[in-house]
């Protein structure tokens, strides 16, 4: 079995342990933070219930510790101050991530990097600028918003949502893209299968869906300021992906056509990170919103981010 390092041992970080933990995903887990305490505690917490589980071992530890990693997950990052404009925040984040990476890069050369911290995509662009092995860095993306799209068809169509197969592309925000072309239910449209249920669908229908995948996480923050299990339970899925060599399809964060700039779309994820980019066929609109959310990426990183290089530090 593998190590997985965790940089980050917040809300997210250690809801991520504590799934690989349960599932058994890596044999060996070491939270780091620059909170030392949060990281301890959060280890102890986590290694407490091992023996009840799978017996994975979780510890915290320095980067020194993140030798022999497969996967590094990196969840640290300044939040929002009152005030504060994105582009100082994205400045003050790049600045951290230039102390994190080369630190992991240092110890763990080979090991494949995913990005949680957000603003996902722009954070998922600046590590490939800082690491030498750019092909290694990955994004979450939009795994989770494709996971609420699937949810949410589901829901309406009174199916289990593990049998619908639909896409959320683009920025893990605002801007993403709902893949309504390609989505589809035992093989059919949506469409074609709502109609033959006689389930009422329509326009109308298809734009709370896609309000309510983009609101999700909002919603939450405003019921409990955070969320964590969800995207937990998404870097669970990517980690045994990459430890396994599964060759799995999620819309993770990743390089594209658009200079500099990293978005989702679906890719096949194994040992070495991402294999491969597959391009769903998309429809006009579909095509536009793609290419809207991109540049919208490109102009909000334009302030940190350069031909591939940082340019606030």
């Amino acid at each position: 079995m593998a190590k997985v390092g965790i940089i980050g041992a917040g809300f997210v970080g250690a809801t991520a342990a504590y799934a690989m933990m349960l599932n058994g995903t890596c044999s060996e887990i070491v939270l780091i933070d620059a909170n030392e305490a949060r990281a301890k505690a959060e280890a102890a917490d986590i290694a407490h219930g091992a023996p009840l589980a799978r017996g994975v071992r979780a510890y915290a530890g320095s980067y020194a510790d993140l030798q022999g990693a497969a996967l590094v997950v990196i969840a640290a990052g300044s939040n929002q101050k009152p005030g504060e404009s994105r582009l100082n925040l994205l400045a003050r984040n790049a600045a951290i991530f230039a102390s994190i990476v080369p630190q992991v890069v240092a110890v763990a050369p080979d090991a494949v990097v995913l990005i949680v911290s957000n603003p996902v995509d722009i954070m998922t662009s600046i590590t490939r600028a800082l690491h030498p092995t750019p092909e290694l860095v990955m994004g979450s993306g939009t795994i989770l918003d494709s996971a609420r799209f699937r949810q949410l068809i589901g829901e309406r169509a009174g199916v289990n949502a593990r049998y619908v197969h639909s896409y959320t592309l683009g920025e893990h925000g605002d801007s993403s893209v709902m893949c309504w072309s390609s989505a589809l239910i035992a093989g059919m449209p949506v469409a074609t299968f709502m109609s033959e249920r006689q389930i009422p669908w329509g326009k109308k229908e298809m734009d709370d869906i896609a309000t309510n995948v983009r609101g999700a996480a909002l919603s939450i923050i405003a019921g409990k300021n955070a969320t964590y299990y969800g995207i937990g339970i998404a870097v669970n899925s990517l980690a045994d992906a990459i430890i396994n060599d599964r060759h799995a399809i999620f819309t993770v964060s990743g390089s594209c056509a658009f200079d500099d700039v990293c978005l989702s779309l679906p890719r096949l994820v194994g040992r070495r990170g991402i294999l491969d980019t597959l391009m769903p066929p998309l429809n006009k609109e579909e095509s536009l919103a793609l290419s809207q959310s991109a540049q919208i990426l490109y102009d909000a990183q334009e302030g940190v981010l350069k031909d591939g290089k940082l340019i606030c530090l």
